[in-house]
């Protein structure tokens, strides 16, 4: 632990840590899009479920390790806090997307499936929360299913990347997932490696951020819900701010949409890890109860977005679609009522 140490030197080391993990995530988002057209597995199937695992990967170990310690409410409200600002962001690439709505741009039947498996598992979150606290060697019932429930929807995901049965109408400002033919001439299993070593590194960046959490509610005090769900959360989600921004910027656009929905999805499974990973029963019905109403704004806002890819308007409130607009408001929301409520 780092409680012997003084509030300055734990913030600064948070903000290195945080910064470790922003300079990875920024070479991951170049690595999976040489992957996704070198491997040929498209850039939101690449960016669901690889680049969206990876990215999370500093989030997933600083939530197990929580759970290891005891602490129910670090590790769930770092996951759901997650999600939210993940989902926050793309609202971010979409003010710095100027030629139309980034939603517009990039909508594809894959990144809706995606969306759509993401409110489905985190139902299934809230479903847990409220169901019998029973639970089979310290495992809720809720954690398998959850697990099976990922497993089979990113199979859904593949699919409609081979079968498509509809597509989008494209439009003067639709981008498609076309590859490069530079990526495909690059080494494949340079580019694996290269992933798996930023991927540690992000996994180590994890760990060590849990220990400074866990010693900055021991020095100030601070509830640890609002700890993780506000600080936490959005430094361990940097690697999906940078590579979403970065996408962006080169026109990989299904691969930014796809890195958040696909990085939120794997978030929920931060809870099935946790749960296995804590020794005190049901670690869904142990943490605050206040981390529901955080999943619940979670699902507002995704399903905003979906409807925002479905309308597809091409400019909105501010330049943006009504959607980003939205997604704004609705996390503001939840931050001032987690903040009345825990402060």
């Amino acid at each position: 632990m780092l409680a012997d140490t003084g509030p300055a030197i734990i913030v600064a080391q948070f903000i290195l840590c945080a910064g470790v993990i922003g300079v990875c995530g920024t070479r991951l988002s170049t690595l999976a899009d040489r992957l996704a057209d070198r491997g040929g597995f498209g850039e939101a199937l690449t960016g669901g479920v690889l680049l969206g695992a990876a990215t999370s990967l500093s989030g997933s170990v600083l939530s197990v390790s929580a759970a290891l310690n005891g602490d129910a409410n670090l590790a769930l409200s770092n996951a759901y806090g997650g999600i939210a600002v993940q989902t926050l962001f793309l609202a971010v690439a979409d003010i710095t997307y100027r030629r139309a709505n980034l939603e517009h741009a990039a909508a594809s039947a894959q990144n809706m499936l995606q969306g759509s498996l993401l409110i489905c598992l985190l139902a299934l979150l809230l479903a847990a929360s409220y169901s019998p606290e029973w639970t089979l060697f310290g495992i809720h019932p809720a954690t398998p299913v959850l697990l099976g429930g990922y497993a089979y929807g990113i199979y859904l995901v593949g699919h409609v990347r081979q079968f498509p049965m509809w597509q989008p109408k494209r439009t003067g400002e639709t981008r498609t997932d076309v590859p490069e033919e530079k990526n495909r001439r690059r080494s494949l299993v340079g580019l694996l490696l290269s992933f798996c070593v930023l991927g540690l590194i992000l996994g180590l960046s994890g760990w060590y951020m849990q220990l400074i959490a866990r010693s900055f509610v021991e020095v100030t005090g601070i509830n640890a819900t609002i700890v993780g769900a506000l600080f936490t959360s959005v430094a361990t989600s940097l690697p999906e701010l940078v590579t979403t921004l970065a996408a962006v910027r080169r026109g990989a656009l299904t691969l930014a949409c796809s890195g958040i929905l696909g990085g939120n999805t794997f978030d929920t499974l931060f809870a099935a890890f946790s749960d296995t990973a804590y020794r005190g029963g049901s670690i869904y019905h142990a943490a605050d109860p206040m981390l529901l109403f955080w999943i619940a704004i979670s699902m507002l806002m995704t399903s905003v977005l979906i409807m925002g890819m479905m309308v597809r308007e091409k400019r909105g409130i501010a330049n943006i679609g009504f959607e980003s607009f939205l997604v704004i408001v609705f996390y503001c929301v939840g931050v001032g009522v987690l903040l009345a409520q825990r402060l």
